[in-house]
């Protein structure tokens, strides 16, 4: 029997089947999360999918549209009676499959749909936008005294409000006649840092609104601020559609360059999910999207250059050469296809260097280590971390390849933070016995109800908050050597330690017909990915030449939810007073909210990136002489002080890998 393979994404799942199957179908064989409340009959219109088109080498696969079968009758009539699917939709309970295909579940379609921790944070904004709203009365046309509308709004600026010398662009002068007619010759102007008339809107216009977003090459979020008030009034998240295309940076530019043209469909798929969450924020604060007139952005390096149709591939290789580093401003939104205000203007913050972008320079906006005495270290915890380092003599700036490992990829029971997800973990050190809390659920384990209340949602895997501490956990309670090493020697006596073929793993859920555990692999992915991380701090460190920092701040979706001791324990950060280690949230989207709502923070950080030096990690030799040292749990040579005041570590062990009969070999290198 033919056979077809089908990949869905974001999940990643993949599997073969025979022709003929619909897709809805072996989306439940492989667990992939698809809603349909009607059972598959083509009712409700919960299970609508897209069909990803082109070449994938990172799946192996060529995806078109004669590898599913055509448009059914059931779509038909659910058109007629639901109104027309979205462009490319399918009904994945009606589509049949015929050929290799790539599957994009949109959020929408999802039964537990992926949580964007990303909220805005609460912080303190000097509100000074760079486009205010005036209120004039003008002057009807006369016959005996001809002058332009234009001209005669431009001096009732003046009268009423010492507005001189304003200009417009071609945009506004469609807008006056229609505008001024309609209000009756009493109009509300929007003018843009006292110099250009950006919008004309009949009558009194109250209020105007701009988008704060921060564009991670996992998630995106985006915060609609009310202009006169500073207001959060809604906020978007969602995943980044670019994943399909792969989980780092890295693969994302490997994929541009076996695919010419592929950053075109790149570009095509954020500015798409950009325009969106524009109108999704705008329907959810009850405003017209077009009231929408002021847009800053931030992202790393090769978000910045796709969101901006500019080829990253450049990027992907020694010197990692930008396009440009400094901001870019004055852009109209529908040059990116953001289809808000016709008028609506774009800044982007300014870029570091190659692997150092906007959204680096938006956190040190939010942070402003460059105003400190104190030694400080930032971390922007992600797919790709990048490092701060300095205080207002000196400020530094590295990044370091960490992978996807810390956002439950490449782990073998890890996931995203959804519902249904662990993210905490203690392990009794006696019984090895492990208790957890799951997304959604305010309960232990242990704790009488926690069965009823998850219910629902089910326990569905481990995220990275839960991957750090049960990481952590399982040191402190001695099932992980000091090397990282899964001891093998306690299987006799607690059940929870299993054979894994030469390695060993440890079962820490079992229901439901699911068995979660961690196995050695799923150790070393987190070291790597810890190990770089610390290298790039203290290479940092090294050419600052200081041996401590006195405040570490966590930055990013994920340092945002992980506990900072458990990841002191496990060596992510070097040794620093507890309480001066915080989580600062999503920092790169404070710093883009901030640049929205005060137009003098534009030209300080622009000043400010400018001093910043930029460390390249893979040029400097003592990185990988750190990263080896780092791999060790918490660090091979750092003795870590004050963690140890507030944590007894147990005493240095170091075990060669085990085999699954007990027997010990070497550790390959």
């Amino acid at each position: 029997m033919e056979e077809a393979l089908v990949v869905f994404t974001p999940s990643g799942r993949r599997g073969r089947f025979p022709v003929g199957t619909p897709l809805l179908q072996a989306a439940r064989a492989l667990g992939v999360d698809i809603d349909s409340v009607c059972g598959g009959r083509g009712l409700c219109g919960r299970c609508q999918v897209t069909l990803c088109e082109g070449h994938y080498d990172k799946h192996g696969l060529t995806s078109q549209m004669d590898h599913l079968s055509g448009f059914s009758e059931v779509e038909a009539k659910f058109e007629q009676r639901r109104g027309a699917l979205k462009s490319g939709r399918r009904l994945s309970c009606s589509t049949l499959l015929q050929g290799d295909v790539l599957i994009d579940v949109p959020a929408e379609s999802q039964v537990h749909r992926q949580i964007v921790r990303k909220r805005a944070e609460v912080f303190d904004i000097q509100l000074d936008p760079v486009l205010r709203l005036y209120y004039v009365e003008v002057q009807p046309p006369d016959m005996h005294l001809p002058s332009s509308d234009l001209r005669r709004l431009k001096e009732a600026l003046d009268f009423n409000w010492r507005l001189t010398d304003l200009w417009s662009d071609i945009r506004v002068v469609q807008e006056v006649q229609p505008a001024l007619r309609k209000g009756d010759w009493k109009v509300t102007v929007a003018v843009y840092n006292d110099e250009r008339i950006t919008a004309v809107w009949p009558g009194f216009h109250g209020q105007i609104f701009g988008i704060a977003a921060d564009i991670g090459s996992t998630t995106i979020a985006a915060h609609l601020c009310n202009l006169q008030s500073g207001e959060v009034v809604a906020t978007a998240g969602r995943m980044n559609p670019q994943i399909r295309y792969g989980e780092d940076l890295m693969s994302r530019v490997s994929w541009l360059m076996m695919n010419p043209g592929g950053d075109q469909e790149m570009t095509r798929a954020v500015r798409q999910a950009l325009s969106d969450m524009a109108f999704e924020s705008a329907n959810e604060a009850g405003i017209a999207v077009t009231d929408i007139i002021e847009v800053t952005l931030v992202g790393n390096p090769i978000m910045h250059h796709l969101l901006l149709g500019v080829s990253p591939i450049e990027l992907g290789g020694a010197p990692f050469a930008l396009a440009t580093d400094e901001s870019v401003a004055g852009l109209w939104a529908t040059e990116i296809d953001l289809f808000i205000h016709p008028n609506a203007r774009i800044y982007v913050l300014p870029c570091i260097a190659g692997h150092v972008g906007a959204d680096t320079a938006a956190v040190i906006l939010s942070e402003t280590p460059y105003l400190n005495e104190e030694m400080t270290l930032i971390v922007d915890v992600g797919t790709n971390a990048e490092i701060v380092l300095g205080n207002r003599h000196q400020l530094m700036a590295c990044s370091s390849p960490t992978g996807p490992a810390f956002e439950g990829a490449q782990i073998s029971c890890g996931q995203r933070a959804a519902n249904g997800a662990i993210e905490r973990v203690r392990i009794d050190p006696d019984s090895l016995e492990p208790r957890f809390k799951v997304i959604g659920c305010d309960l232990w384990s242990n704790e009488p109800g926690f069965d009823e209340a998850v219910q629902k949602t089910g326990i569905t895997g481990i995220c990275g908050s839960g991957i750090i501490e049960i990481m952590a956990e399982m040191y402190l309670a001695g099932i992980l050597s000091s090397d990282g090493v899964i001891d093998g020697s306690l299987a006799e006596q607690f059940p929870r330690i299993e054979a894994d073929g030469r390695t060993f793993r440890y079962c820490f859920y079992e229901g439901e017909g699911r068995r979660l555990s961690i196995t050695q692999n799923d150790v070393r992915s987190i070291q790597l990915a810890k190990a770089a991380l610390y290298a790039g701090v203290r290479l940092l460190m090294d050419k600052m030449g200081v041996a401590a920092v006195e405040r570490i701040s966590l930055a990013g979706a994920f340092g945002s939810h992980i506990d900072v001791k458990y990841a002191m324990i496990l060596g992510l950060i070097p040794d620093c007073e507890l309480e001066a280690v915080n989580s600062i949230g999503n920092a790169a989207s404070t710093g883009a909210r901030i640049a929205l709502l005060n137009k003098a923070a534009r030209a300080e950080i622009e000043e400010v990136v400018r001093k910043v030096e930029k460390v390249e990690t893979a040029v400097e030799p003592r990185f990988q002489e750190h990263f080896v040292e780092a791999m060790a749990i918490p660090h091979k040579t750092a003795l870590y002080p004050e963690l140890r005041k507030v944590v007894t570590l147990p005493e240095p062990r170091w075990l060669s890998r085990q085999e699954g009969g007990g027997r010990r070999r070497r550790a390959k290198r």
